[in-house]
């Protein structure tokens, strides 16, 4: 008993998945109870499905890793419903069970496994084509396996709930709550890593600045609801104009910024800079629906800046988008005023 005892501990200690721990936990069962084959299921309630997991098989019985059973066939649920974990006569008891005729099951152990809220994980099961007697013992160590998975399963239930946790606070950190769009933290991160590609591919780093000329008297005309509702048309509007690899991002109020690659720095940059310029103004001109109304928008104010990236830090990018930016907003106020 003690040299069982220290085999256990050993297993729970170094198991880091639930296979590393119901591996062993199987081998030690097929032990003490004496049975074939011994397994743990998973069970599907909504699809009324019961899985193979994880199997052990030691002689003539082979209950295959990967088999899925409709539910209601199965001696587990027979087991759980008539509050009968174990029998030597699966045959006089169960006759009807297609599941138990096929794999040739004669004896058979079963005990539930529980998620921490008492729903039904699966099962942890031991079976046999011959007749044979359950051990004195072979209940308890049974139980107590069971409830071993059941705390690995809890954990690893718990693991997985914090990681997406934490991925959703990261992506909450990064990202724009209005529009969906990277916020300016992410976009700071995003120019580092294409500053430093457009420098490894010898590439212009292209990077445009977006003002929403008219914003304020559509949100004092509108409503705030109606401003934002127009934000997040711009966004989207915009990010449909992207190439592939362009990043775009709002820095907050009706200020946007397109980060890209341009091409080999020995070709013509500034062209490409223009085009883009065009291809984003073109993007945010048209109609607009918020609310109950319909607003017709003559575009923003778009200037792209042409930059060679071994010479321009993230804060000279933005300070060239910035005044390409300004540039365009003060030729188009000079011509709406002649």
């Amino acid at each position: 008993m003690d040299s069982f005892f220290a085999q256990l501990s050993d297993s729970v200690s170094k198991a880091r998945t639930l296979e590393d721990l119901t591996r062993p936990l199987l081998e030690m069962l097929e032990a003490v109870s004496g049975l074939e084959s011994t397994y743990l299921t998973t069970v599907d309630l909504a699809e009324g499905l019961q899985h193979i997991v994880y199997a052990r098989n030691s002689r003539e019985l082979q209950i295959p890793e990967g088999l899925t059973v409709p539910w209601g066939d199965t001696l587990c649920r027979r087991a759980l419903d008539e509050g009968r974990p174990f029998t030597d006569d699966v045959g006089g008891f169960w006759a009807d069970s297609g599941a138990a005729r096929d794999l040739g099951i004669q004896t058979y152990v079963s005990t539930p496994v529980r998620t921490d809220d008492g729903a039904l994980y699966g099962t942890l099961c031991a079976a046999s084509s011959q007749r044979r007697p359950m051990p004195p013992d072979a209940g308890h160590v049974l139980r107590l396996f069971a409830s071993l998975i059941e705390q690995h399963v809890a954990r690893e239930r718990l693991v997985e709930q914090l990681q997406q946790a934490n991925s959703e606070l990261r992506t909450q950190a990064l990202t724009d709550a209005l529009t969906g769009l990277l916020n300016r933290r992410a976009l700071m991160l995003e120019l580092a890593r294409l500053n430093s590609l457009a420098h490894r591919t010898g590439s212009w780093l292209l990077a445009g600045a977006i003002d929403l000329d008219g914003f304020k008297q559509i949100n004092d005309g509108h409503g705030h609801d109606a401003g934002d509702e127009f934000l997040r048309g711009v966004a989207s509007r915009l990010q449909a104009a992207l190439r592939a690899g362009d990043v775009l991002a709002r820095m907050g109020g009706d200020e946007f910024v397109v980060i890209g690659l341009g091409p080999r720095l020995a070709e013509d940059g500034a062209n490409a800079a223009q085009l883009m310029r065009a291809r984003l103004a073109a993007a945010t001109v048209g109609d607009y629906r918020v609310g109950p109304t319909t607003l017709s928008y003559d575009g923003a104010s778009v200037g792209v800046a042409c930059l060679d990236p071994s010479q321009a830090g993230a804060e000279e990018v933005l300070r060239e988008s910035d005044a390409a930016m300004y540039r365009v907003k003060l030729e188009r106020r000079r011509v709406t005023q002649h």
